[in-house]
């Protein structure tokens, strides 16, 4: 693969890093550096990670990075139950980002299976 834009797994990180972003324009302007700051970089990572394990020349350094995604993806979840705690949001909201995170979080997987399958491959 050329390209980590082509990875399906990056592809749902940046579909998730615009619902965020679309979301959190909504928020009142005091939790513009907390909670808003907080969703966006973290939700910004989750692609970011994916990108920097693909550009990595072990097949080790990738899962690491891809495992690393997958935590800010779980923190990004956490963010939005705080948002939802605090009002921002409403439930059929969280249940919408809940899907998108469930299918992100079945693609990481199945990349970090995937990366791993090709590196035990290689070692015989």
């Amino acid at each position: 693969m050329a390209s980590f834009t082509e990875l399906e797994t990056w592809k749902q990180a940046s579909k998730i890093r615009v619902f965020i972003s679309d979301l959190t324009k909504k928020f009142p302007s005091e939790e513009r550096f907390r909670l808003t700051d907080q969703l966006i970089r973290c939700s910004r990572s989750i692609g970011n990670n994916i990108a920097e394990g693909h550009g990595r020349f072990h097949y080790q350094d990738n899962v690491r990075f891809c495992i690393i995604a997958r935590g800010t993806l779980s923190e990004t979840l956490d963010h939005l139950i705080v948002a939802l705690d605090e009002n921002y949001i409403n439930s059929d909201t969280l249940k919408l980002f809940e899907a998108e995170y469930d299918y992100c979080l079945k693609l990481l997987n199945g990349y970090i299976q995937f990366i791993n399958r090709k590196k035990n491959d290689e070692l015989g």
